[in-house]
């Protein structure tokens, strides 16, 4: 498992090919392997999917159509061969068609028929029968919701079986990591050395392993200049930051046999649902991290809004996303 750290890989498509290749060369072939590709099948992400296409070698593709939407071209093996990815060219068409048989006996006849490049795969193309089946502005809103409840999901193995109100993160014990165990790095932004921790504290970041050994040549924490692609152990929240005892206090429910092998805390684009923030209880005083006092006119900053994606459902939900 790799940490991308973002939700959309339209801003680093290099990393995240590098990525599908970090992952894709562990796989031992022993058992099959089904790739779920990404909705992303306009412009770059077309062109990305190609790439990823050739650099997995499929033995087969299911293809699933837009209802009632000019869908894309079929990603027959001949149409991958010939169309160009983002960082891959497509195999060009011989000449020889172009030129007609005059020109023909000057071609070799082995370039243009079982060229050793060409994709073979079985294409299985699948048209859906139930209306707005991918459309994608309701896909980007249920992704959300269901990346915060994943979320939730995980942080739930921290509260005790036992207990039958669910703790909030002030109540719970964190891990106690020196600066000096593990390197830093943010993944999605670049973010000046001395506001490094204003970035770490109440983030939701991956917990890494780097084949490098940390060496901690100053005071401070380990940063790290460039982005690693390396294994993921798991992820966790850091709860605050101790600056006179240089630790970083870290919930997670990575068992610790694991944790030893974590020296890298990666900082992605992936924000903790507010509704872990706003539901604590027992809190005297102002919420940790939540605040009503500032300036919401600096850049970057906004009131956090109700979205009401449940409220047309007959069901509902005790923690209401904010």
């Amino acid at each position: 498992m790799v940490y991308y750290g973002q939700t959309s890989c339209e801003q680093d498509t290099e990393r995240y090919l590098d990525v599908v290749k970090y992952v894709f060369s562990s796989y031992k072939k022993e058992v099959p392997l089904v790739v779920n590709t990404m909705g992303w099948v306009k412009g770059d992400g077309l062109l990305l999917l190609i790439d990823i296409i050739r650099l997995l070698s499929p033995s087969h593709i299911v293809q699933m159509d837009v209802y009632d939407w000019k869908a894309m071209a079929p990603l027959t093996p001949e149409y991958v061969h010939l169309t160009p990815g983002l960082y891959t060219k497509g195999k060009q068409q011989a000449k020889c068609k172009q030129m007609g048989t005059a020109g023909a006996e000057h071609w070799n006849s082995s370039e243009q028929e079982g060229d050793a490049s060409a994709p073979q795969y079985k294409l299985l193309y699948v048209h859906p029968e139930f209306p707005r089946a991918g459309v994608a502005g309701e896909a980007r809103v249920h992704s959300s919701v269901l990346r915060d409840m994943s979320i939730l999901g995980y942080l739930g193995q921290l509260q005790c079986p036992d207990v039958g109100a669910v703790l909030p993160l002030h109540s719970l014990v964190p891990y106690q990591v020196p600066f000096s165990a593990v390197a830093l790095r943010v993944i999605h932004t670049d973010v000046a050395p001395t506001n490094i921790m204003y970035a770490v504290n109440a983030s939701w970041v991956g917990l890494c392993r780097i084949p490098d050994e940390i060496r901690c040549q100053t005071e401070g924490p380990v940063l790290l200049t460039q982005t690693p692609v390396c294994d993921c152990l798991g992820f966790g929240i850091v709860r605050g930051v101790d600056m006179e005892k240089q630790l970083y206090h870290v919930l997670t429910p990575v068992p610790p046999e694991s944790l030893r092998l974590v020296n890298c805390l990666l900082i992605g684009n992936i924000a903790i649902p507010n509704c872990v923030l706003l539901g604590q209880q027992g809190v005297e005083g102002e919420i940790p991290y939540v605040t009503s006092d500032y300036n919401y006119s600096i850049l970057g900053s906004g009131k956090l809004k109700k979205k009401h994606h449940f409220k047309r459902r007959e069901y509902a939900f005790d923690c209401d996303y904010t």
